[in-house]
C-alpha cells in the first residue's frame, strides 16, 4: 500500500482542492519523500498531498499515466526509473537533457509532462553550503554509472574540479559516461577493478548497494588526507559505505539525506514555486530517524 502524508487539515491552509503528488520507486518503503514534503507544504502554506509508492519494474509508464489521469500535478522519480521518467517526458529541461535522466516530472496544463533533474543541485548545495566541501580543484571519485550518477555529474563539473573519475563494475556504462561529459571539463571512466593506487579528495557512492546491506568492491587506498566520502543512499545508521570509509581513512563522512532533502525542496519550488528551509528539515528527518 503507497505511504500516505496528508497535510490538507492544517490549520493555517485556507480550505481549498487539494493538489496532489508523490514519488514512485522500487524500493520505496525507506523514502522519508512525504515527510519532507509534508514538511516543506506546512512552512510554506501549500495544500498539498504526497505518497510514496511502490512501482512493478515492468509497470512504471502505466502507473504514471494512471496517477496523472487521477489528476496528479506532479511526481518523484528514485530508483531504478529515472531513465524511464527520461524517455517519458515529453519535453525535459537543459540539465534534464544533459543528465538523461529524470528525477521529477511536472504535468503543465496543457497536458504535456516536464521533465527535470534536480539530483545535481541537491547534492551540489549539500556539499558546499551545508557541509562546506569545495569541489573547485578537488579530485573526485564516482562509484557507479546508472541514473543517480547521471544526474549529478553536470553539477559537479559546472564547480570545476581538477578531475572526475568514474568508476563502474563494467566499465563500458563508464566510458558511455565519460564521453556524454567530456566538453564539461577533465572527467574519465574506468572499471572498479581499475583503480589501482589511486587517491582522491572526494569519493562519492552512487551504487544502491547500500539499499541492500552490501559494498562495492574497492581498493583500500582511496582516500586522501582530509578526504570527503559521500553515501548517496541515507538510513538510521551509517552505510555499509560510510563505515568502510571511516576504516580506511576519510576524514568527513556524509550521508544522502541532506541531498535528498535539498533536491526535493528544488522540486517542490518548481511545483508550487515557492522555496522552502532545508536546514530544519534536514534537522528534523535526521532526528527521527
Amino acid at each position: 500500500m503507497p505511504h500516505t502524508v496528508s497535510i490538507s487539515d492544517t490549520p493555517s491552509i485556507a480550505n481549498t482542492s487539494v493538489d496532489h503528488y508523490a514519488v514512485f520507486g522500487n524500493p520505496i518503503a525507506h523514502s522519508k519523500s512525504p515527510q519532507i514534503h509534508a514538511l516543506f507544504a506546512r512552512q510554506t502554506s501549500q495544500n498539498i498531498d504526497y505518497i510514496a509508492q511502490q512501482v512493478a519494474l515492468d509497470q512504471f509508464e502505466t502507473a504514471v499515466s494512471a496517477f496523472i489521469e487521477k489528476g496528479g500535478k506532479g511526481l518523484n522519480i528514485t530508483v531504478p526509473f529515472k531513465e524511464k521518467a527520461w524517455t517519458l517526458a515529453d519535453i525535459h529541461s537543459e540539465r534534464a537533457q544533459r543528465a538523461g535522466a529524470v528525477n521529477t516530472l511536472i504535468k503543465r496544463d496543457n497536458g504535456e509532462l516536464y521533465g527535470d533533474n534536480t539530483d545535481g543541485v541537491g547534492l551540489a548545495r549539500d556539499l558546499i553550503l551545508n557541509h562546506k566541501i569545495p569541489v573547485e580543484a578537488r579530485n573526485i571519485l564516482l562509484i557507479g554509472a546508472g541514473g543517480a550518477i547521471r544526474g549529478i555529474l553536470e553539477a559537479l563539473l559546472e564547480q570545476q574540479p581538477t578531475s572526475l573519475l568514474i568508476a563502474n563494475r563494467t566499465k563500458p556504462r563508464a566510458i558511455e559516461l565519460m564521453n556524454d561529459f567530456a566538453d564539461m571539463g577533465n572527467i574519465n571512466g574506468c572499471g572498479l577493478n581499475e583503480l589501482g593506487q589511486q587517491t582522491f579528495d572526494i569519493v562519492i557512492n552512487g551504487t544502491a548497494a547500500s539499499l541492500h546491506g552490501k559494498l562495492p568492491t574497492l581498493p583500500d587506498e582511496l582516500f586522501n588526507p582530509h578526504a570527503c566520502s559521500y553515501d548517496l543512499m541515507y538510513s538510521a545508521r551509517p552505510t555499509p559505505f560510510m563505515r568502510w570509509s571511516k576504516q580506511h581513512g576519510a576524514e568527513k563522512i556524509f550521508d544522502g539525506l541532506g541531498m535528498l532533502v535539498e533536491q526535493a525542496a528544488e522540486s517542490f519550488f518548481l511545483w508550487r514555486n515557492v522555496k522552502p528551509d532545508t536546514e530544519t528539515v534536514i534537522n528534523i528527518i535526521r532526528h527521527a530517524l
